[in-house]
């Protein structure tokens, strides 16, 4: 079901009442224990086991995966005058190179000294450190004594989003990774990923059911709220995108057999999307920045069905689900989806959801 396309919708239009209780703090016990709710093209729900997405996807469809993976982007450290602070890694830009948000009582200076913490470091020997060298709006430049990914590895936290409580640990690690990850470089999962694990992955390419991937490193963005009543005049956060040209190549086959073309998240669409606005309705292989802001009315390019968690009210990502499904079908999904108790956000159940017939609303891209 959608409604009718739109120019005033705001952002209360797409807020929903979800009890506490049900978003979760833990992975469940495996990657495919999940629930999936299943939005159908006509606009019906289907409560199923995330194992069930077999019976649902056709051989000859081509599932789009976001190989990205998540550093262990947050450090805590302290100025040299003693002052505490925290730091969020937004980007890696060189070797030695990182945008980054810092949090403390008083924004440091180009010029400061941040001294790492470290559980390893022996006494009387310094830690690891990086030097503010300038400011980008909110964020800051770090220039690091070692090298950026040999300091997280090392004494870096898995950066969990703000509403999981609990302090990182192994089984975040492990859990909040997907199995296919391979290019260092976001700060949140690609969480829809995470209900894959290797055994299903073979299972459906066993069924004739292919497999592509995009690199989209999720910032620290994807979490800010979105401030503006008037979407028009709410700023996109961007992120980095790869798009090589198996992939591109895999979309066009598919495209000409007549198959789907089916993103496993919103990182996943985002690329796609973003890919063939910029180049006439067409993947190609490039890389690229992104600030895509879809909204309802979108006309959607490449992305025929998408797997995707539940996504916090009133964000960007839920807007581009209701962009996709259609406002009215996405406030049904997300209605029975808290009635029925479904786990919420990055550690929750999925979502696979059909494009319908009718699309609805606006675009922003700059």
């Amino acid at each position: 079901m959608t409604t009718a396309p739109s120019t005033t919708l705001t952002l209360d239009d797409f807020n929903y009442e979800l009890p506490q209780d049900l978003i979760a703090q833990f992975p469940a016990a495996s990657r495919t224990d999940s629930r999936l709710l299943h939005l159908a093209a006509d606009g019906s729900l289907v409560d199923r086991a995330f194992t069930d997405i077999m019976q649902l996807i056709r051989p000859g469809d081509l599932l789009v995966f976001n190989d990205t993976r998540v550093i262990k982007a947050r450090l805590h450290a302290s100025k040299r005058t003693g002052g505490r602070v925290e730091v969020l890694i937004e980007r890696i830009i060189s070797p030695h190179e990182a945008l980054a948000h810092v949090r403390a009582s008083k924004s440091p200076k180009p010029g400061t000294w941040l001294e790492f913490d470290s559980t390893v470091q022996k006494a009387g020997e310094p830690g690891s450190k990086a030097e503010v060298t300038a400011r980008e709006e909110d964020l800051f430049l770090l220039r690091f004594e070692q090298p950026v990914l040999e300091v997280l590895d090392e004494i870096g936290h898995v950066p969990l989003p703000p509403y999981i409580t609990h302090q990182d640990d192994d089984q975040d690690a492990s859990r909040y990774q997907t199995v296919y990850a391979r290019h260092p470089g976001a700060v949140a999962a690609p969480t829809a990923g995470l209900h894959f694990d290797q055994t299903l992955l073979d299972e459906l390419a066993r069924r004739g059911i292919k497999q592509a991937f995009v690199t989209l490193h999720i910032g620290a963005g994807t979490f800010q709220p979105v401030r503006e009543s008037d979407l028009s005049r709410h700023k996109m956060h961007s992120e980095w995108y790869t798009i090589d040209q198996a992939c591109a190549d895999l979309i066009q086959e598919t495209r000409r057999q007549g198959s789907r073309v089916i993103a496993v998240g919103t990182t996943s669409v985002r690329a796609l999307e973003s890919s063939a606005v910029a180049n006439l309705g067409r993947v190609s292989a490039h890389s690229d920045q992104t600030r895509l802001f879809i909204t309802p009315g979108f006309e959607w390019k490449v992305v025929d069905a998408m797997i995707t968690n539940f996504h916090l009210p009133k964000s960007t990502l839920l807007m581009l689900v209701a962009s996709f499904c259609g406002l009215q079908s996405m406030r049904d999904a997300y209605a029975h989806a808290v009635a029925q108790r479904y786990r919420f956000f990055s550690y929750g159940d999925a979502m696979f959801i059909e494009k319908p017939t009718i699309q609805e609303g606006f675009c922003h891209a700059v």
